[in-house]
């Protein structure tokens, strides 16, 4: 079974950075995408940044510029760079597995949270001003 594994969540202050981690174990395939996703109290899930088993990456308008995906070699690992962070990156974060698909998805679906099958059990990251 596929399992995800997130850390490296905590609490910063406003303007610092944090590296979230992500181990994934149990996949038979090479998945044509993660993501990173993140949720409030009260609000819907919201996709963070995606890359694709090409190592292509696609960014939320809020992530762009700040957060980098990426992944080690062996595809083990799921990495999320956050810098520059503030109170509105206050979240849990989810890192999210595809299932097999026939063909890749198209990217306009790649921050689509119903486009991931497995998903790692979040890790808390709380920004203060």
């Amino acid at each position: 079974a596929v399992q995800l594994v997130e850390s490296g969540g905590g609490s910063v202050r406003a303007g610092g950075s944090l590296r979230l981690s992500c181990a994934i174990s149990g996949y038979t395939y090479t998945p044509d995408l993660m993501g990173w996703f993140r949720q409030v109290p009260g609000k819907e899930r919201e996709g963070v940044a995606a890359i694709d088993g090409y190592g292509n990456t696609k960014y939320a308008d809020s992530a762009k510029g700040r957060f980098i995906i990426s992944r080690n070699n062996a595809k083990t690992t799921l990495y999320l760079q956050m810098n520059s962070l503030g109170p509105e990156d206050t979240a849990i974060y989810y890192c999210a597995g595809q299932g097999l698909r026939v063909r890749p998805p198209a990217e306009f679906v790649w921050l689509v949270e119903h486009e991931y099958n497995y998903w790692g059990q979040g890790t808390q990251v709380t920004v203060s001003s």
